[in-house]
């Protein structure tokens, strides 16, 4: 399997602030790779380093086999990208918008290929492409850098917090142009908080922590990292014969309920079997749960704290700009 995007112990450095802080994140081709992780812990500082939007204060980093600072205008036009809060120009309409962004990827857009594409993707998200820019919501400029990523075919798609603003029901929209993508053999990095979205497109997760990847594999990797719950109808108050190795026993309306270990499972169900009991139910653990494995102690104040390199001011920005 080739590699698409790899870095190896990435730094960057704004000041004293360290946004990245050893970095190592593989992504191989034909996946869509799930980039996680709360607010500051370096999430869009890795995405723009990638991109060729800034540049690394040390380590490696190589997308496409390229360099994404060297290479950047060559990388480009195999690369789509959405951010997570897209600006449109006012005086443009979305379907102009749409045209230009296709264009500096070096799309044809008079071919007959683009405008069906084109065509098949506004009525997928129910986007009116005759108004100005100025007139849209924050979902509808999200679409507006959607549609112009997915008319374009691409090598590789970055899309960070690409459906902020979206939906629901555009939402599986988004996840439908994922696989589709994904099928026709590109690769996706999908940097999102939602993750029941993660769960159900992701083929690898990646979990980023303080700059740094903490946990990174398949789903099925990582979830014997993690408890399995179940419960099961219990009469009354009275505790259950409690089948060796479980943790967390206790009776909640009725089911008794506990947790063990994913890969101690099967060692179990006979003893419960032998018990007759009813209702049985197995909740196998959640990308959710993992995630606040490495963060549940401190998620609140993570998600309280502004990103470090946004709470900079503009002079900061420049000056780090200039050292890096």
């Amino acid at each position: 399997m080739t590699t698409v995007v790899h870095t190896r112990d990435l730094h960057k450095h704004y000041g004293s602030v360290h946004a990245l802080d050893g970095l190592d994140l593989t992504v191989e081709t034909g996946q869509i790779h799930g980039f996680l992780g709360p607010n500051g812990a370096g999430k869009s500082t890795a995405i723009r380093i990638l991109l060729g939007l800034a540049r690394s204060t040390s380590g490696e980093a190589t997308v496409l086999g390229g360099h994404p600072w060297n290479d950047a205008v060559a990388l480009h036009r195999r690369i789509a990208s959405v951010p997570g809060d897209v600006s449109v120009w006012p005086n443009l309409s979305g379907g102009e918008a749409i045209d230009f962004l296709a264009r500096l990827r070096g799309a044809d857009t008079k071919a007959t290929a683009f405008r069906d594409e084109r065509a098949r993707l506004l009525e997928a998200f129910g986007f009116d492409p005759r108004k100005k820019g100025r007139a849209y919501s924050k979902g509808n400029r999200q679409k507006v850098a959607l549609i112009a990523a997915f008319a374009v075919p691409a090598d590789l798609y970055i899309l960070d917090e690409p459906t902020s603003g979206l939906d629901p029901l555009m939402e599986v929209v988004f996840q439908r142009e994922l696989r589709r993508v994904r099928d026709a053999g590109a690769t996706v990095l999908l940097s999102s908080h939602i993750l029941s979205e993660v769960e159900q497109v992701c083929d690898r997760v990646s979990i980023i922590r303080a700059g740094r990847i903490v946990e990174s594999g398949t789903l099925a990797d990582l979830r014997h990292l993690t408890r399995t719950e179940v419960s099961y109808a219990v009469n009354g108050d009275a505790a259950p014969q409690a089948p060796a190795g479980i943790h967390d026993l206790a009776i909640i309306d009725g089911r008794a309920r506990f947790t063990v270990d994913s890969d101690q499972i099967a060692g179990i169900l006979p003893t419960l079997a032998a018990q007759n009991v009813q209702g049985l139910r197995v909740a196998p653990p959640s990308l959710e749960e993992l995630f606040l494995r490495h963060y549940g102690d401190d998620i609140g104040d993570a998600q309280a704290t502004p990103d470090p390199e946004h709470a900079m001011t503009r002079r900061e920005a420049r000056r780090a700009g200039q050292r890096s």
